[in-house]
């Protein structure tokens, strides 16, 4: 079985979180997303609209992802992929060689983002729409 894992905090989920998750299970038979908690986005300095539990119970009912488990720090990647036995770790070509130090304990894919939408995009329409 080969296994894949991508990391995202997933708010506001469109169809390019779906094309990616999409593509990301195609490279393999099991798909793991380790999803953002909110005191990591804190840290992050990223504001989530929904909870995390909401955002887990929404990627949890997409029919691409297998599992969900959480994402508590910037340094657990190397321990989830050794804990996971993952063979393909997959982000958005927006974090384009964050994530070489990977190819160690397993191959790294970056998906071309799809094009027209992101949640920053979809945040700052609906700011410009209500004002």
């Amino acid at each position: 079985m080969k296994k894949v894992i991508t990391y995202g905090t997933f708010d506001l989920l469109h169809f390019g979180h779906v094309n990616l998750l999409q593509r990301a299970k195609e490279l393999g038979d099991h798909l793991t997303v380790a999803l953002s908690t909110d005191e990591f986005n804190l840290i992050k300095n990223k504001k989530a609209y929904h909870s995390f539990e909401n955002r887990k119970m929404i990627l949890e009912s997409i029919r691409y992802v297998d599992e969900v488990i959480p994402e508590k720090e910037w340094d657990q990647k190397i321990r989830n992929v050794i804990k996971n036995n993952i063979d393909i770790f997959v982000m958005g070509d927006d974090w384009e060689g964050h994530f070489d130090f990977l190819k160690d304990y397993c191959e790294v894919i970056y998906l071309p983002r799809t094009v027209g939408v992101s949640t920053t995009k979809i945040k700052r329409d609906l700011l410009v729409s209500n004002a």
